[in-house]
């Protein structure tokens, strides 16, 4: 067995161990820090694969903006983690039974004989020159133009509707209305009192 073998196998065991720690913890701070370890996991396995950008951006993106975010939500919110830990028992046989199928789902395609080591061809080593990138790109706007141009599509039609669910009109929250704001004069919002100086006639004795 090769090092980089080596590396595969024991980042892919953190990566299940951690992917495991997620859905198993119920402190939901622990399970979002189990999920960043899994991230690290998988940009690890694409840099072996010389997926650098893949790698890069998994980091800086949902490392460092979904999962801080996740991470400030949830330690904001107050949970109730003793009320989460009573409906867990309850799905449990469900989520038995879900995970079953995908383990034999996974052990079929696993042996299949698509996956023997033989069959597995690793991508071979380029130059210093060679971008990740720029193979990225082209993949993505020749063959994959039409996939591409949906998804940005989908993503556009997501931030619309969130834009329009948050502008909602709600009778109990109060809105600022900008055309009587820029209407607004001086004596209308601020009032000027003659406050003698000196002592107070209370402190006089």
């Amino acid at each position: 067995m090769t090092l980089l073998s080596t590396v595969f196998y024991v980042l892919a065991g953190v990566l299940v161990g951690s992917s495991a720690m997620v859905i198993s913890v119920r402190n939901p701070v622990k399970a979002a820090l189990f999920l960043v370890l899994s991230f690290f996991s998988a940009a690890c396995i694409w840099m072996t694969l010389e997926a650098e950008f893949l790698a890069i951006t998994l980091v800086l993106v949902y490392v460092g903006a979904v999962m801080v975010l996740f991470l400030f939500v949830v330690m904001m919110l107050d949970i109730d983690i003793v009320r989460m830990r009573e409906g867990f028992t309850r799905y449990l046989p469900l989520g038995a039974l879900v995970a079953g199928i995908m383990m034999v789902e996974i052990a079929l395609v696993v042996m299949s004989g698509r996956f023997e080591l033989d069959n597995l061809a690793r991508p071979a080593g380029h130059s210093a020159d060679y971008s990740n990138t720029r193979e990225l790109g082209l993949l993505l706007y020749t063959d994959y133009v039409l996939a591409f141009e949906v998804a940005g599509l989908i993503l556009l039609v997501a931030i619309v509707a969130a834009i329009a669910l948050t502008l909602r009109r709600r009778p109990e929250t109060r809105y600022q209305k900008p055309s009587k704001q820029v209407k607004v004069r001086k004596s209308d919002r601020l009032r000027v009192v003659d406050v003698p100086s000196g002592p107070s006639q209370d402190n006089v004795k």
